[in-house]
């Protein structure tokens, strides 16, 4: 007997009909008083040797309807391995076909990062020296909002704020800072302990744990987009943003990386303050410049596609890195990759990935290095 379930940390997904491995029907569920649906995670048990076919009826109702064609669901056995499965986009259903080796199995919309993972996380960051974990408040849900301070230096010259997952379904985001904080806290990675001579980091691994937890594409609690609410946070309905930015003007930003996910685009790439209008060419050129030097050192990376400079309107200066990049006059970027597999550069088997987003994470730290050494803080690196 087939049976489908999604009653766990980040688990999103209706079940309309089961009775037939050939004909699952399901449906996403919209982020709590939001319209936004997009992500699913799902385990089908009893399934062994069945050939499914699932079909997701309410896809034409997600966030980005153009994010499906292309795309490949992802699955697991053991929540450790994500891999591609056939999937494709026809007259507004996602169809994901797959005839599962085990009895369990795991669908997703991208590997995901779990709630524990993240607190697993935080207790390993903070049993290095360099690194003190501070509690910034609390989410709507009660849930505590994390900030590692990581730092050898009692003289820091410059601080470096990287944020990731606002969009909790952009679980890409986390997997990236993980592999980005095992390097800047290996004792033994001489780029790293060069970088926190001079610099002191800032990260908070995830914006949004409610969302997380909740199942969302998008939002918080509350429906609401944080990535939207930089210019007028509210501890009504957007704290997270509300702790963060006051933590901000307390220490001051030189370098804000905010990390998230893409759902159309197949590639990486950083979207700068191109579109800020009171945005300075010394800015403007140490951004295109961080991208230079962050293609020069991972072919997963790409500059020749992105973001149009006006493409979010009247919304530009409520999105985390504008605002920050103008209050603080400072380089600010986010950092997308995609849901579907690097085009460039594809892999059938597991298309992006987390191994991928980590790999991506440790390299960071070569053009952050070279920002460094541009702002004469640092000896070149190379």
């Amino acid at each position: 007997m087939l049976t489908i379930s999604a009653g766990f940390d980040a688990g999103n997904i209706d079940v309309i009909s089961a009775e037939r491995a050939d004909d699952i029907q399901l449906a996403i569920r919209a982020d709590n008083q939001s319209d936004f649906l997009q992500w699913f995670y799902y385990r089908v048990q009893g399934c062994e040797t069945h050939d499914l076919t699932m079909r997701l009826v309410n896809a034409d109702q997600a966030a980005y309807e153009d994010g499906w064609p292309g795309y490949e669901a992802v699955a697991s056995y053991d929540r450790q391995y994500w891999f591609r499965v056939p999937t494709r986009y026809e007259e507004g259903e996602l169809v994901i076909e797959h005839t599962p080796e085990q009895n369990s199995i795991y669908y997703a919309y991208f590997a995901p990062y779990s709630y524990e993972r993240h607190l697993d996380l935080l207790g390993w960051a903070s049993q290095s020296p360099l690194c003190r974990n501070h509690l910034l408040g609390l989410t709507l849900d009660g849930r505590d909002l994390d900030l590692l301070h990581i730092s050898a230096t009692d003289a820091p010259t410059c601080k470096i704020w990287i944020m990731a997952r606002q969009h909790p379904g952009e679980t890409m985001a986390e997997w990236l800072v993980e592999g980005l904080l095992e390097r800047l806290l290996d004792d033994q990675d001489s780029l790293s302990l060069q970088l926190l001579e001079q610099a002191e980091f800032y990260i908070v691994p995830n914006m949004n744990p409610d969302g997380s937890v909740r199942g969302h594409l998008r939002t918080n609690a509350a429906g609401v987009n944080l990535n939207r609410e930089w210019q007028t946070p509210a501890l009504e309905h957007s704290p997270e943003v509300y702790y963060v930015r006051e933590a901000m003007q307390q220490t001051g930003v030189d370098l804000l990386l905010d990390i998230h996910g893409d759902e159309a685009l197949p590639c990486n790439f950083i979207a700068g303050q191109d579109g800020v209008p009171t945005v300075s060419d010394e800015v403007l050129q140490a951004e295109h410049q961080f991208r230079a030097d962050l293609m020069a050192v991972n072919p997963d990376f790409q500059i020749e596609r992105g973001y149009a400079p006006d493409q979010f309107g009247e919304e530009t200066m409520t999105i985390a890195s504008n605002w920050i990049g103008d209050h603080f006059g400072c380089p600010a970027m986010t950092l997308e990759m995609p849901f579907k597999d690097f085009d460039l550069k594809p892999d059938p088997a597991q298309g992006w990935s987390p191994e991928r987003s980590i790999k991506l994470g440790q390299s960071l730290l070569y053009p952050v290095a070279r920002w460094l050494h541009n702002r004469n803080l640092t000896p070149d690196s190379e």
